[in-house]
């Protein structure tokens, strides 16, 4: 077999068999097909597209590309949430201890972040004490006691995927759906899970712009899950500005701890519930999702879920008295109000905006050897349809960069339109995909 062959085909408009997209996978992760001809193939499958067998089999190659954890001495249907990205989403460190306390069993495994915030694990680490290197042996005993453990993503999960991601990112063939979907998926089939919910974001601060597109990209996730004998589901939501308040490491895990406490941003504290219900379903835990919601609700409001939170800090080695004194996280040197310039009410919000700006603040990091600052950040203060007046703030800014502070708050004031007129405020969940149908909400 020549990868020379492999590119002609595909060139030329054919669909490529499993073996050739194995022997792609591996001989490219090897080492032992060049850039330029990886690239060729990249580019004749962005123009000529990939059917849904294709997309499944190259999913399956770069999942065994490197390590598959076997999750089955864990009892229970495992459930893994995936989210598509975007500014303030704090959903896992809310959904993981409220489906933990409905007797679902979470595995998490996530990476740090590189970009405008850390990752889920960047602000677990905001918690004193937390740590996030544990062993197989101990990863399986934690869920198994606990129902709940959160470890950073290994170093070999998929790397076929890391290594041809680094090389769509520079030669413009990231948006094809069977390349993102197959990168995404791939990752979610190795972390060795039984079911997936994928919150995929749509909107100004999304990779996805509109909604044709991420049904698109929903459908395609959802047809290999099923495909590879996982039940998926795909949330569609509204990430037209961010997600509750808080933008940062800290920032976000207090957000989070106010949302169990049942005192959370309301965007947030829904699209925590819906995707918990799903995960609650999924596990065979309710007979439908209204139950599903309805056990979720009772968890929440009971503080149950809270209780399971603490749990996971104490049993990670984290202060679980965090959860009722905020002053143990990590607090900024340095603060200031983004003041609005006039009345008006907010009409639009450019999310990636807000979160290059909490990046100036030092929340996240611009390349993977930069130094993150876990209390750096911001707070929003409204949301898009919101009545604000002349002098009252947009956001609070929270930096040890003091220096940074006018950078960010001129980002945040070009970021934010205002209109006299009444605005709508957008609809967060805009659909639900499933493998045999599209809901839209």
């Amino acid at each position: 077999m020549r990868i020379y062959d492999i590119i002609l085909k595909k060139r030329n408009g054919f669909a490529l068999t499993k073996d050739e997209i194995n022997y792609f996978v591996h001989e490219y992760t090897k080492g032992n097909i060049p850039d330029y001809q990886a690239a060729s193939l990249l580019m004749a499958i962005y123009f000529q597209t990939m059917n849904k067998e294709e997309t499944a089999n190259l999913t399956e190659a770069m999942m065994n590309s490197g390590d598959v954890l076997d999750l089955s001495r864990i009892h229970g249907i495992k459930v893994d949430k995936h989210s598509t990205g975007g500014v303030g989403d704090t959903t896992t460190l809310i959904v993981a201890p409220l489906v933990a306390s409905c007797n679902v069993p979470v595995a998490k495994m996530s990476g740090r972040g590189l970009g405008h915030t850390g990752g889920t694990i960047d602000k677990l680490e905001s918690i004193k004490g937390f740590h996030v290197e544990l062993t197989n042996e101990q990863f399986i005993e934690n869920v198994n006691q606990h129902k709940i453990a959160v470890i950073g993503q290994s170093a070999n999960l998929a790397p076929a995927d890391k290594k041809l991601y680094a090389l769509r990112d520079v030669t413009a063939t990231v948006d094809n759906l069977s390349l993102i979907a197959s990168s995404i998926m791939s990752k979610k089939l190795a972390a060795g899970s039984n079911a997936i919910i994928l919150d995929v974001k749509v909107g100004s601060g999304a990779f996805m712009k509109d909604l044709d597109s991420g049904i698109a990209l929903a459908q395609e996730m959802v047809d290999i899950g099923h495909h590879m004998g996982r039940e998926t589901v795909a949330i569609l939501t509204s990430m037209e500005q961010p997600l509750g308040y808080a933008i940062g490491n800290s920032l976000e895990i207090e957000e989070a701890i106010q949302t169990l406490h049942g005192n959370g941003p309301e965007d947030l504290t829904e699209l925590s519930t819906t995707i918990a219900s799903y995960m609650v379903l999924l596990a065979k835990e309710a007979v439908d999702i209204d139950a599903a919601r309805e056990r979720v609700m009772k968890q929440l409001q009971s503080g149950e879920a809270l209780n399971k939170f603490r749990e996971f800090i104490e049993a990670q080695g984290g202060d679980p008295s965090v959860t009722i004194d905020a002053s143990l996280l990590p607090k900024a040197a340095y603060t200031m109000e983004v003041l609005a310039p006039e009345d008006g009410f907010i009409q639009s919000i450019k999310t990636d905006d807000i979160g290059v700006a909490a990046l100036v603040l030092g929340a996240g990091r611009e390349n993977k050897d930069s130094q993150i600052d876990l209390a750096a950040g911001i707070i929003m203060k409204r949301k898009v349809g919101d009545h604000i007046l002349k002098g009252e703030p947009y956001a609070t800014l929270y930096t040890n960069k003091k220096d940074m502070m006018k950078k960010a708050q001129d980002i945040i004031l070009n970021a934010i339109s205002l209109t006299n007129v009444p605005v709508e405020k957008p609809k967060l969940i805009k659909a639900i995909v499933m493998k045999d149908h599209v809901t839209i909400m």
